[in-house]
């Protein structure tokens, strides 16, 4: 039988509606338990599945996250390449938001990039992608995995959007955006340092990243748009928002975004075994 999974087809739309559900039942799932073998064009496949669905139910796509930019996070999730998701309008906060009806979530400092114009790639030069920037934002990613522990393949975790859950949308940092890789930044958890890093801990310089996404875009025949969000991935390790406290980051010693959770609320648990699996 492992012999057969592992030569059959995944079916990718059974997968998507798998995560689609256990998102919309606020239930947890074991990655082990789920048997496809995927590669990482199945995964993408399964993710466009489970956007389409977010989509038919009414949302909106802003923009794209990009996931494992930084050597920390790829380090704590295990993951060894970047990947990216899809960012939905009902994902977007704004700074001092409150996070509720979340999984189990965690937050990330983030540069964020929202373009001027449309960008096609592949082999953007890092000018060409800072002259279609309109601004560069504070940003903290709020990443919510449908699997258990977060403990996940990539393929698993590219299934899933790269745990794209929400982006709360700080104040525009004042920074050139050839320079917004010069952005010290701190995390705190109710004013309590955390962690720091610089925004170049994204693939060395934040714009690097958003040309990766345009040349990996084009192999998929899409391209990144005018008006689009990108978040350009983890500039310190994923920390725990937990029930009742407040994080922040600071970058450039001066802008500041934070999201707090409310008391009382708890982490989500395992599902059961979802029907139709």
């Amino acid at each position: 039988m492992t012999d057969l999974i592992e030569t059959q087809a995944p079916d990718t739309a059974r997968l998507a509606h798998v995560l689609h559900r256990a998102r919309t039942g606020h239930a947890l799932l074991d990655a082990t338990v789920e048997t496809d073998a995927l590669s990482l064009d199945d995964a993408y496949a399964v993710q466009d599945r489970l956007t389409a669905l977010r989509l038919d139910e009414g949302r909106c796509h802003v923009g794209w996250k990009l996931g494992y930019t930084s050597a920390v996070m790829r380090r704590q999730m295990g993951v060894s390449v970047p990947n990216h998701g899809p960012l939905l309008d009902d994902m977007v906060r704004h700074d001092g938001a409150t996070a509720a009806g979340f999984l189990h979530p965690r937050v990330e400092p983030e540069i964020g990039i929202v373009l001027a114009r449309d960008l096609s790639g592949p082999g953007l030069l890092i000018t060409e992608v800072a002259d279609a920037v309109a601004e560069v934002r504070a940003c903290l990613e709020i990443v919510d995995s449908i699997w258990l522990d977060y403990r996940f393949s990539a393929e698993q975790n590219t299934a899933d959007g790269s745990s794209a859950a929400g982006v709360v949308l700080g104040p525009a940092l004042d920074v050139d955006p050839l320079r917004c890789h010069r952005v010290p930044v701190e995390l705190t958890e109710d004013d309590v340092p955390l962690a720091t890093a610089v925004s170049a801990a994204a693939s060395g310089h934040p714009l690097h990243g958003v040309a990766w996404l345009a040349a990996e875009l084009a192999a998929r025949g899409r391209h990144l748009q005018a008006g689009e969000l990108v978040i350009t991935g983890g500039l310190t390790a994923a920390t725990p928002l937990r029930a009742g406290r407040v994080l922040s980051a600071r970058f450039g010693g001066r802008t500041t975004v934070s999201v707090r959770r409310p008391a009382g609320e708890p982490d989500a648990a395992l599902g059961a075994p979802t029907a139709g699996r």
